[in-house]
């Protein structure tokens, strides 16, 4: 991406908005791109379709270009997870946008304490979260960490917002 095209990214409208069935393809490859690299967890696209109502989609120009979505793991307890962004689309504001977005819906739901695992922590700190233990979250443990290659050696960190 050359200057300009970044600067006109930067100035280009983002809309978020709740994921539908058309998303499916891009959400999933979105996603294994992460999961290629170690740093999210795959999902099918089966999973992907039953999830869909939990997603949000930014989109630029009408592209979708970031995603993330709520995992309730609790009466009182969100997951922010599969949150990302397109190449060319990283650190410019549309992953801030999302969580805002995700952090609404919480509020919505009348859910008041929201958590993601992350290598991203400081940018969930410019979004309001503190890194927490991880063992503050038995419901996350039970409901994926037992599946996880990373299980015995995880590296992600624990962060929390209380809305």
């Amino acid at each position: 991406m050359t200057r300009a095209e970044a600067t006109d990214v930067k100035q280009a409208v983002v809309t978020c908005r709740k994921a539908t069935t058309e998303d499916v393809d891009m959400l999933y490859t979105l996603i294994e791109g992460y999961a290629k690299q170690g740093i999210m967890l795959p999902r099918s696209r089966a999973a992907l379709e039953r999830q869909i109502d939990t997603f949000i989609v930014a989109e630029v120009d009408g592209e979708v270009v970031g995603c993330g979505s709520l995992f309730k793991l609790g009466s009182d307890l969100l997951e922010i997870r599969s949150l990302g962004m397109t190449d060319g689309y990283r650190g410019l504001g549309i992953g801030n946008k999302i969580v805002e977005a995700l952090i609404e819906e919480a509020k919505e739901q009348g859910i008041h304490k929201v958590m993601a695992l992350t290598y991203a922590d400081n940018f969930f700190k410019r979004n309001g979260f503190e890194v927490v233990d991880k063992e503050i979250f038995p419901e996350k443990v039970w409901t994926d960490c037992v599946n996880c290659p990373k299980q015995h050696a995880c590296d992600e960190i624990a962060v929390l917002k209380r809305i």
